[in-house]
């Protein structure tokens, strides 16, 4: 098995991922029952699911599989392509491990990985985790907003000399749970983590959302042009109900008129 020849996406980024078990919106997703976390390895051993480690504060990782669970609880893991790389693995700290099991996003830290021989091959031990992350991250529909009629999203803000302006970014997807927009320019103070109230969006023929909003992530994407801009995730932060409605209403208008130019009456 070999590591991949270029770091993982920004939107893949292993130090937003592990933050999410330090955050209590995830919490309910959080395993710590030793019964149910063996469970779910065993399924991820038998199903041979590729995880990715990463470490050295996820500068580095490697690919790898779980290949065993031996008697007394450690496991057992299949060693990168790369010499140095298990090297380094072996001599870190803090490693967090990444997988996507039936669908399901699988994440968990191991603070030690030593390199061993297990069945006559070599591989790298680590303990049972005492904290399991199972996360089922799609429970809303995603509409990608029309390019047509985009939707903007206006955004009080802090500026880096310390005044507040208003600023208008594009929607590109939204959902009953956040929404992925256009980062702001360059000098507008807008990272991970950030929380912006008085947010507005004009939802066409529905009304105007008025919301919370925390950044979740911050990555950048090259277009087909090769122009290289910046998107941001964002979640909604005790959203109203009403405003839910008004969410729902607009995904199914849209969607109604995708599907009728479709099947061409319109």
């Amino acid at each position: 098995m070999t590591e991949a020849a270029q770091p993982a996406s920004p939107d893949e980024s292993p130090l937003l991922k592990f933050e999410l078990m330090q955050s209590d919106d995830y919490s309910k997703y959080l395993l710590h029952s030793r019964k149910e976390i063996l469970f779910i390895l065993r399924a991820m051993r038998d199903k041979g699911a590729l995880i990715t480690v990463y470490f050295n504060q996820g500068n580095d990782f490697l690919l790898t599989t779980l290949i065993d669970i031996v008697d007394d609880g450690a496991l057992l893991f299949d060693p990168g392509g790369s010499a140095e790389m298990n090297r380094k693995a072996a001599a870190s700290d803090k490693l967090v491990f990444i997988a996507t099991h039936e669908k399901v996003k699988i994440q968990f830290t191991l603070n030690r990985l030593r390199a061993t021989v297990h069945g006559g091959r070599d591989a790298l031990r680590g303990d049972v985790p005492d904290a399991l992350l199972r996360l089922q991250r799609r429970e809303y529909y995603r509409l990608t907003a029309p390019v047509a009629n985009p939707l903007k999203c206006s955004i009080p803000v802090k500026l880096a000399d310390g005044s507040q302006t208003l600023v208008a970014t594009t929607v590109i997807d939204i959902s009953g749970g956040g929404l992925a927009m256009m980062a702001p320019p360059e000098g507008v103070e807008f990272e991970t983590d950030h929380l912006f109230e008085n947010c507005r969006i004009d939802l066409p023929d529905v009304g105007t959302l008025n919301a919370t909003l925390r950044v979740r992530s911050i990555f950048e994407v090259t277009l087909r042009s090769g122009a290289r801009v910046k998107r941001s995730g964002c979640q909604f932060v005790d959203l109203p109900a009403h405003m839910t409605t008004l969410i729902q209403r607009y995904i199914i208008r849209v969607e109604r008129e995708r599907k009728a130019r479709e099947s061409g009456m319109r």
